[in-house]
This record gives C-alpha cells, sequence and structure tokens, in this order.
C-alpha cells in the first residue's frame, strides 16, 4: 500500500527536520514586521509625493 509507505517515509523525513527555537522564531518575526513597516511607509511617501506632483500638474 503505497500510501501507508508515504506516511511512514514522511514521518522519518520530519523527524530529520531541525525546527527552529522560540528565540529563532521570534527574532524572525520582529525583522519581517519590521521590514514590513520600513517598505510601507516607503512607499506611502512615495505614493503621496507622486500624488502632490500630479495634482499640482493637472
Amino acid at each position: 500500500m503505497k500510501i501507508v509507505q508515504f506516511f511512514k517515509e514522511s514521518v522519518a523525513e520530519l523527524k530529520k527536520v531541525v525546527w527552529p527555537t522560540r528565540e529563532d522564531v521570534f527574532s524572525s518575526v520582529k525583522v519581517v514586521l519590521i521590514s514590513t513597516v520600513i517598505v510601507a511607509l516607503l512607499l506611502g511617501g512615495l505614493d503621496m509625493l507622486f500624488t502632490a506632483g500630479f495634482n499640482f500638474i493637472f
């Protein structure tokens, strides 16, 4: 039965995985959140700049 073999192999592979620690996960989440905020602020600033420019021209 191939499905049973698939699940046995899946469990064996998952036992080889090195899972991140709680500190690693929190550190990665902080980096993602900070990066997201920075990019959002930059894009918002560019949007305001372009909007003001187009309103000035037209």
